[in-house]
């Protein structure tokens, strides 16, 4: 790629970011886009509705930067948690080591990767129509002693990238100790979930959990709650819920659209009759739901069991219960708003089945993306091009034409194609076979990371065949030489995609376009403007694989290309202020997983140490300096065995609380003259939502009861 193609994908992709920072500075003051921008705000009631005109309003204004960056961390803690706080952890970890590599990059290697002979000198006199590699590694000559400064090079990042590794996972470790010290009591201390119980003939499900834990866990068992499949119950709830909030509004609005047509061809009907019908149909579904759901058939071998103490269900939890280790099954139970009730309506075989559909389905897509990889590599070869479709000769020599295809045109495709992966591998963690939605999201995020680095590095890498990339796994030792060809070859690339996914990406966060496409498109069918909006969660297993991957490329090009330093330096620096203002302004936390996104975090980069660490083995190998890449050696061991270390220092304390931070927590609550409430409260906190009381239209009087008597659910 030409520094000509190059430039004009970051004059493209800087034109859209001032686009969207300019119309995000003016809609965000448009009151008909509130529920698009601030969310979060409206639904905590921090912001009302303004009508009438105002000049300001169509004035863009950069009073948001400045609260986005006086956000402190401890704010970004009790307002969004030690999730959000792990997250721009990653982003700040980033920046660190992005600015200690850019200081050597840019103003040691650069200079030396310039100075070499081995493709061309630099032209300064037409620096466009230079081509990038004469920026990177591959223009310095083989046997050159200025290489020795590369060897430097990844010695200094590899220290420091270790250093603030270790730094982070103490720190955070702490910041996980404190946050646990310093919330409330919550229901998932004292709370195990346990599985495959084994029930007596004649004996229901909480009969058998009530006299077993009473039995061997007499002095701290509290109370139980069995789980109900309730799958179609939950669906039916949604429904009429959705369709009563309607009517409400409907009633409560002076001047209400009192009639539409339905359907596309349909009559006009009387909207609050059509849709009290409905609800009462809805209802009547309900009632005989719930009569099939009480039933013992409808009981799953699965209960949330409650301890009186966090150590005596952190006991009963690590424990085998019984002499048969695949009976009375125990694990950490999850917050109540956190536990994914649709997992307990599928069978065993089915979840079983789930998790080898899972992993089909894994690689059919990670197969199938070769796909738009090979179309992407094609569009950065003109002579290529040319060859394929001698029509488009005439056009691809018009120079800006040429420039967007090479420069701009791949990362985009490549963009828009990776757009569709993480809700898919989000739906194939949902049947995977997990309880709770953060375990999804960790489980979504892992998956969306690895695919990434695999078809978006590798693949682009070693851009060929699907057996050319099998061949190349199935020969290790030649893996570090094959790698030092083709990475710095792909360098040009990288680097736009960072200016395209990265600096455009990240700004069309801040502006919301999907959101506000789905607002402007939703709001003509609304019933009145005040109906209810669900505020999101900032989708992690989106967004933190996004800053990994990045971090990835950093970490691996910072020798190579140290060109691309500066564009991921921009692109840090849009994300640390634009998802600031994201925590403040638009999400609200769904879960608290307590900063357990960090081993993920914590992985990714030693993988990318590892990985730079080889290609510089490779690179020191084909540049003749087989000194250099035998010293290079032992720095993957040394690697390995700070990560062994780290994982044995702190990695338990993300899986567990330690005993003497649960104790010293329980000996604190016995003077808690609050605790006699919460433990009245814990022995329904796992109710299933479906099970809880519901109040819709007024000939609904049967739904204000609980759809299941505590009893047949509790001790």
């Amino acid at each position: 790629m030409l520094v000509s193609a190059l430039l004009t994908s970051v004059g493209i992709n800087s034109g859209l970011c001032v686009l969207f920072f300019t119309l995000y500075s003016i809609l965000r003051k448009q009151p008909t886009y509130y529920d698009v921008y601030i969310p979060r705000l409206l639904a905590e009631g921090n912001f009302k509705r303004r009508s009438g005109f105002n000049l300001d309003r169509i004035i863009p204004s950069p009073g948001w930067l400045k609260r986005a960056w006086k956000l402190s961390e401890d704010d970004l803690l009790s307002s969004s948690g030690l999730d959000a706080v792990v997250f721009m952890r990653a982003i700040t970890f980033c920046l660190r080591v992005f600015l200690f590599a850019g200081v050597i990059g840019i103003f040691v290697l650069l200079p030396v990767n310039c100075t070499g002979d081995s493709l061309n000198n630099v032209d300064f006199g037409n620096l466009t129509n230079n081509s990038l590699d004469v920026f990177s590694i591959s223009n310095l000559s083989s046997g050159s002693k200025r290489l020795w400064a590369h060897f430097c090079a990844v010695y200094l990042v590899t220290a420091f990238v270790c250093y603030l590794l270790y730094y982070e996972y103490k720190n955070i470790t702490r910041k996980r100790i404190d946050f646990f010290g310093s919330t409330k009591p919550q229901p998932h201390q004292f709370t195990i979930l346990v599985r495959s119980i084994p029930v007596p003939a004649g004996s229901s499900v909480s009969e058998s959990v009530e006299r077993f834990f009473l039995e061997y866990h007499a002095s701290t068992y509290l109370s139980h709650m069995v789980v109900h499949r309730t799958s179609k119950l939950q669906s039916l709830i949604k429904d009429a819920t959705k369709l009563y909030n309607r009517l409400t509004h409907l009633q409560s609005d002076p001047n209400p659209q009192k009639y539409r047509q339905v359907g596309l061809f349909g009559h006009k009907v009387d909207l609050v009759d059509h849709y009290e019908k409905k609800l009462e149909h809805i209802e009547e579904n309900m009632r005989l739901e719930r009569s099939e759901v009480s039933s013992a058939a409808e009981e799953v071998r699965a209960a949330f069991v409650s301890f009186k103490s966090r150590y005596g269900a952190a006991v009963a939890f690590h424990m085998q219960q019984s002499t048969n280790p695949t009976e009375w099954v125990t694990e950490q139970a999850p917050e109540p708003h956190d536990v994914y009730w649709p997992f307990f309506s599928s069978s065993f075989m089915r979840r079983w089945l789930s998790k080898i559909v899972v992993i089909v389905a894994c690689i059919f897509l990670t197969i199938l993306f070769l796909i738009p990889v090979l179309v992407v590599q094609g569009l950065t070869n003109l002579d290529e091009l040319e060859i394929l479709f001698p029509f488009l000769k005439s056009i691809l020599t018009i120079t800006f034409v040429s420039q967007v295809i090479t420069g701009y045109l791949p990362s985009l495709i490549l963009l828009l194609f990776l757009k569709i992966v993480p809700p898919i591998m989000e739906f194939l963690s949902s049947i995977q076979g997990y309880i709770c939605l953060s375990d999804i999201q960790k489980s979504a995020c892992n998956k969306v990371l690895w695919f990434t680095v695999w078809n978006i590095f590798f693949a682009t890498v070693f851009s060929g065949s699907v057996l050319n990339q099998i061949s190349i796994l199935l020969e290790p030792k030649n893996i570090p030489a094959k790698l030092a060809v083709a990475v710095p070859a792909q360098a040009s690339f990288f680097i736009a995609y960072v200016v395209t996914s990265g600096w455009t990406g990240t700004s069309s966060e801040l502006f919301r376009i999907l959101p506000l496409i789905c607002s402007l498109l939703r709001k003509p069918f609304s019933c009145c403007r005040d109906e209810e909006f669900e505020v999101p969660s900032i989708p992690y297993h989106k967004d933190l694989p996004k800053v990994l991957f990045f971090g990835l490329l950093g970490i691996t090009y910072f020798f190579l290309a140290p060109l691309i330093l500066p564009f991921l330096l921009v692109y840090l620096c849009l994300a640390y202020i634009i998802y600031r203002h994201q925590f403040i302004n638009v999400y609200a936390p769904k879960y608290e997983t307590a900063g357990k996104f960090w081993p993920i975090v914590h992985n990714s980069m030693i993988f990318s140490l590892v990985l730079m660490q080889a290609i510089a083995v490779g690179i020191f190998a084909l540049k003749k300096l087989s000194v250099a890449s035998t010293l290079v050696f032992p720095l993957p061991v040394l690697t390995l065995l700070f990560n062994e270390y780290c994982r044995k220092r702190f990695l338990p304390n993300f899986i567990a609380h330690p005993a003497e931070v649960l104790i010293k927590r329980d000996r604190e609550d016995r003077h808690d003259p609050t605790m006699t409430e919460f433990y009245q409260n814990l022995v329904t906190a796992y109710q299933d939502p479906a099970l809880l009381p519901t109040q819709f239209s007024a000939n609904a009087n049967s739904l204000r009861s609980p759809l299941i008597s505590s009893a047949d659910a509790q001790h």
